[in-house]
C-alpha cells in the first residue's frame, strides 16, 4: 500500500493557540484547522511500503540537538502574483537548517528526490481562492507584527497524508526525539 509522506515539526498547542487568533479575516479562504497546523520539513510525496520502511528507518539517523524556534511575521505564496497560500513564518535558525539538510540528505541518499525547493520554514494558515489580493494585502498589513515566544523543539515527525474533498488528513507514522 502507498503513502503518501512528509517529515514536520509540530509547534506545541499554546503557538497553535495564538495562531488560531489571526486564523480569521480573509473571504474564501479554507483556514488549516489549527490541530494540523505544523513546520514541513520535506515533503516525500508518495512512496510504497518498502520504501516506507527504509524512511522510516532512515530518518532515524538525522538528528540533532534540541533548540528553541520562534514565530514571526506572516506572508504569501507565490510572492508575487495572485496570493494561493497565506503562512506565519518561522524566526531564521541555525539548528532548524541544519536538521532539514540532514533529512534532504538521507532521503537523497536512499535514491528519493524530496522537494527540491528552496527551504522557506513557514506553517500555512489558510489556502485562498479568489480572495482580493487587496484584502489580502489589508491581513498582511494588520498581523504583519505577529509574533509568538519561542518554544522547544525536540522531536520531528513523519507524517502520512491522505487528501480529501475537505484538504488532507493527516497521520502521525513516526516520532524522531532530538539530542538521541
Amino acid at each position: 500500500m502507498n503513502k503518501r509522506l512528509f517529515v514536520a515539526i509540530d509547534p506545541p498547542e499554546e503557538v497553535r493557540t495564538e495562531l488560531a487568533g489571526i486564523c480569521c479575516g480573509l473571504p474564501d479562504a479554507r483556514w488549516t484547522p489549527v490541530s494540523q497546523l505544523h513546520l514541513t520539513l520535506c515533503f516525500i510525496g508518495e512512496v510504497d511500503g518498502s520504501g516506507f520502511l527504509d524512511i522510516r528507518e532512515a530518518l532515524a539517523e538525522c538528528t540533532v540537538a534540541p533548540f528553541a524556534l520562534r514565530v514571526r511575521g506572516v506572508g504569501h505564496f507565490p510572492p508575487r502574483g495572485l496570493p494561493r497560500v497565506v503562512w506565519a513564518g518561522i524566526e531564521r535558525s541555525e539548528p532548524l537548517q541544519v536538521l532539514q539538510r540532514k533529512i534532504v540528505t538521507r532521503l537523497f541518499q536512499l535514491g528519493l528526490e524530496p522537494d527540491n525547493r528552496r527551504f522557506s520554514p513557514h506553517l500555512t494558515l489558510a489556502r485562498l481562492r479568489d480572495t482580493p489580493p487587496a484584502k489580502v494585502g489589508r491581513w498582511l498589513e494588520i498581523n504583519g507584527l505577529f509574533t509568538t515566544g519561542p518554544f522547544a523543539v525536540d522531536r520531528f515527525l513523519l507524517y502520512s497524508s491522505v487528501l480529501g474533498r475537505k484538504g488532507a488528513s493527516h497521520t502521525v507514522e513516526q516520532e524522531y526525539p532530538l539530542g538521541s
